[in-house]
């Protein structure tokens, strides 16, 4: 296991040191290749934009339908399963633990990136966990799908808001084998687009529980 970390932190310092060989010339072939990829880059940074902005617009027609609801006479104001507080709890720590990957991926500490990549997927993952558990703490006490509108409402929201953190667990396996092989170039902010995706959930999940526990109530 040491020699495995050695080597790998051999080559992160042989991949980012500075180009040998003085003189102003360039590469042209590099360069082009640096453009296609900033090229790629910024399509892929707009598409994100893009389905995010479905995400909210789906989420903005949730929270409408809800608030309208709510107005009606057999509206029951739900009462927050305890174990909603330990998965809200891991997915905020999830964007710390991100946030601090991607400082450490800047540096070019790749050992550390990683570390702190894995632990964010970590977190997510006992995010859905502990939410599947909450479903079921709500189950035990009768509360079902269609007990009242107010859990209607907050098993749709939760449920198809875990559907797109399913997503993200998913971007977090690309990203995690890519820093397994080092596929980073020195100073590369190559968690930049998952990591705007990722806080982006977590936003929404405060958002949505204060939409069903605090707009929500009565």
């Amino acid at each position: 296991m040491t020699t495995a970390v050695l080597d790998r932190r051999a080559l992160r310092s042989d991949r980012g040191g500075p180009p040998h060989g003085g003189g102003d010339g360039g590469d042209p072939q590099r360069g082009d290749e640096d453009a296609s990829r900033d090229a790629r880059a910024e399509t892929a940074r707009v598409g994100l934009l893009a389905f995010m902005a479905t995400v909210a617009m789906l989420f903005i027609g949730f929270s409408s339908a809800l608030l309208l609801r709510r107005a009606s006479p057999d509206w029951q104001p739900l009462r927050a399963p305890s174990l909603l507080y330990a998965s809200s709890a891991a997915l905020v720590l999830s964007s710390l633990t991100l946030a601090i990957a991607r400082r450490r991926l800047l540096r070019w500490d790749l050992v550390g990136s990683e570390r702190y990549t894995w632990a964010t997927g970590l977190l997510g993952a006992g995010f859905v966990a502990a939410q599947l558990g909450a479903w079921r703490q709500l189950a035990q006490a009768g509360v079902f799908l269609a007990t009242n509108p107010s859990s209607s409402f907050f098993y749709v929201l939760t449920g198809v808001h875990i559907v797109h953190l399913l997503g993200g667990l998913a971007w977090f396996s690309v990203v995690a084998a890519r820093l397994r092989r080092m596929a980073f170039a020195p100073g590369e902010d190559g968690l930049s687009l998952f990591a705007t995706y990722w806080h982006f959930l977590g936003g929404l999940w405060i958002y949505l529980l204060l939409l069903v526990f605090g707009l929500g109530g009565r």
